[in-house]
């Protein structure tokens, strides 16, 4: 017994076509095709891990900064012999501007620090640091960092894309995230207009929050990588900093937490975010903790399929002891490598170096020698 269907032939191909095409359809949508140059983006992000800052242009503090040279021909062998593979340059334009010194001469300290990396073989990001901009005054901050970055742009359009990379704010502070959402397009969208290939390194607000670049949702430029600074627990990789006040006065907290010789909260961190944080130690102190924390981040970038860097991690070295130091960089720097996430140092020659002294192998301490990998052998 045979039955036989009364359909067109050129009904039977449309269905065909049709099936085809929906196929196609779920495959895509299953399989999203990444930009090409997202994925240039994403090789560029690689190339920045191993990375340091360099304390210098950024210190604010020091009247006499320009005299000084903050980096000689022997620290590039130095950093290249302990494998770092990229800088980080914390330029204060700002600073530099309201001390009546011309933006070009900044630049002439700035190209020598970019002849140096091209020769040394680094990669380098100039990184606007120590601005003033805010939620009350973005309206007339922004159009003074776009003017810095388009006479930046400028004068380094010809210098390869691989290798030079710019930040446009280091750790935008508490503010409504829009409006430094809306600042960063608006830089972005200038500097574009005359360079379309250069990558751009951009963060959140909250002082490149972990937690408030988990929340971004990604710019429509596919030149882009994302930033975030990590000093999570807060209340071991700063503790005595002065700057930051009577929070982080509770000094000799170990990592990892350790209840036999965990410090008693200082008086003067009471009622302070510092008393939260030391309630909260023994939870957070330890390399599980650290691990979620970053596992955030991950995930966002896993989400929007995009390239995301450690801009920032360290210890403020006056108090923390030095095996709890080495313990804590190894411990961030071992997650960042499992996450598949870059990482940059703070910093080479400051108070969060990994040096006691001035920078040289034998003042590496022999745990930090492990924490950061290096072997006289290489």
């Amino acid at each position: 017994m045979s039955i036989k269907f009364n359909i067109p032939c050129v009904q039977i191909i449309r269905l065909v076509l049709l099936l085809g095409i929906l196929s196609q359809a779920n495959i895509a949508k299953s399989n999203p095709t990444v930009p090409t140059m997202r994925l240039l983006v994403f090789k560029r992000a690689k190339s920045l891990d191993n990375g340091i800052s360099i304390s210098w242009y950024e210190q604010t503090w020091n009247k006499d900064i320009l005299n000084i040279n903050g980096i000689k021909n022997n620290d590039f062998l130095l950093l290249k012999k302990l494998g770092f593979k990229s800088i980080r340059l914390p330029v204060a334009f700002e600073y530099f501007e309201s001390e009546h010194i011309p933006a070009d001469k900044i630049f002439t300290y700035i190209d020598k620090v970019v002849e140096q990396c091209h020769l040394y073989g680094f990669k380098l990001i100039i990184d606007y640091h120590g601005g003033s901009f805010n939620e009350t005054n973005y309206s007339a901050e922004t159009p003074k960092i776009i003017d810095l970055w388009l006479k930046l742009t400028k004068r380094y359009v010809h210098q390869g894309y691989d290798n030079l990379f710019f930040e446009l704010y280091n750790e935008p502070p508490h503010m409504n995230p829009q409006i430094w959402k809306d600042a960063a397009y608006n830089i972005v969208t200038a500097i574009r207009k005359i360079d379309k290939q250069r990558t751009l390194i951009i963060g959140a607000s909250n002082y490149d929050s972990i937690y408030e670049l988990s929340r971004l949702v990604r710019l429509a430029d596919e030149n882009i990588i994302y930033t975030f600074h990590f000093y999570e627990p807060f209340l071991f990789t700063h503790q005595g900093a002065e700057w930051i006040g009577a929070q982080e006065s509770t000094v000799g907290v170990p990592f990892p937490y350790n209840a036999e010789n965990f410090p008693i909260l200082n008086p003067k961190a009471k009622n302070t975010d510092g008393e939260k944080n030391y309630s909260q130690y023994p939870r957070d102190g330890n390399e599980q903790s650290i691990r979620d924390k970053l596992q955030i981040i991950k995930d966002w970038a896993t989400k929007y399929n995009v390239p995301v860097i450690c801009g920032e991690y360290g210890v403020y070295n006056k108090y923390a002891d030095v095996n709890s130091r080495c313990r804590y960089i190894k411990a961030v720097r071992r997650t960042l490598k499992i996450l598949n996430i870059p990482g940059m140092m703070w910093d080479y020659n400051g108070n969060f170096s990994i040096f006691y002294g001035k920078p040289s192998i034998s003042n590496l301490p022999a745990c930090m020698k492990n924490a950061v990998d290096y072997s006289s052998q290489k």
